[in-house]
């Protein structure tokens, strides 16, 4: 008897230690099963305003092995229910593409993908970090390639200011930007930017265009897959350093960005998740 799916509602629970949990996710339009490369505490080069991961400490440490057990259970409990799964998603606690397991954890996870649910999509989040890494580049690029792979790569700033209000980063926003740029100048992305207001600063106008400019030289060589604005709507451990922004807002953000890729011929949907 294979135990009823019970897909985690607050994304706190995964930081008690869980390799794999089940999700409903709004940008995946329903259930996505995500996997934690950091079970026992936060591991990332961004330390985001915004950031949903609240403090935790465990001694759970993570097992590509554990992790591939988990994931048949978890869908093939969703097809016992009759749940589809939308996709299988490298986020959890930190930035995956940094960690010592990630190229063979995906590997493990994409092959039980294609025998259980080739149907659904291989995801990963990413602040774009493991770009500067050449292995890393190297992989992202391969995995890229397959259309059943989706890297959601974060863009939240178009000005080194906005990037260290938003972001706190470890990483210049120059140097990051510019492999950004080699890497989708031949390999297929979706952006994702979060749209929020910190310390109660809704972003500049100049910040503004110039994220719409980067994002639209980004598109410029035709590997967006589409661009995801979305809204700041989980509960954060430095609350209320970031709040959320009105709903029109992102709107007005998505229709000029829209109109400036119609100018420019780019035919990449942008959404907007509130």
């Amino acid at each position: 008897m294979v135990l009823k799916i019970s897909p985690i509602e607050s994304h706190r629970e995964r930081e008690e230690g869980f390799l794999v949990y089940p999700v409903y996710s709004r940008r995946s339009g329903g259930l996505s099963i995500g996997i934690n490369l950091f079970p026992g505490k936060k591991k990332c080069p961004f330390n985001c305003s915004y950031c949903a991961v609240f403090p935790f400490f465990n001694d759970v440490v993570f097992s590509v092995k554990k992790m591939e057990v988990d994931l048949r259970a978890a869908i093939t409990s969703a097809h016992e229910q009759k749940i589809p799964v939308k996709d299988i998603c490298f986020s959890g606690s930190g930035e995956p593409t940094l960690s010592p397991a990630f190229i063979d954890a995906f590997k493990i996870a994409n092959s039980v993908r294609e025998e259980l649910a080739p149907e659904a999509d291989q995801v990963i989040i990413t602040n774009g970090a493991g770009l500067l890494q050449p292995d890393i580049f190297s992989f992202l690029k391969e995995a890229a390639a397959s259309p059943k792979t989706d890297i959601w790569l974060k863009l939240d700033a178009g000005t080194s200011g906005w990037y260290q209000k938003i972001n706190r980063p470890a990483l210049p926003f120059d140097e990051l930007t510019a492999k950004i740029k080699e890497f989708t100048a031949h390999s297929p992305v979706t952006i994702q930017t979060m749209l929020c207001a910190i310390d109660k600063e809704t972003p500049p106008e100049d910040e503004a265009q110039a994220w719409e400019a980067l994002v639209c030289e980004i598109a410029q060589a035709g590997n967006v897959r589409k661009v995801q604005l979305y809204g700041k709507i989980r509960p954060a451990p430095e609350d209320p350093l970031a709040s959320q922004l009105p709903a029109f807002y992102l709107e007005q953000r998505a229709g000029s960005l829209r109109a400036a890729f119609s100018l420019k011929g780019i035919t990449a949907p942008v959404e907007i998740y509130l």
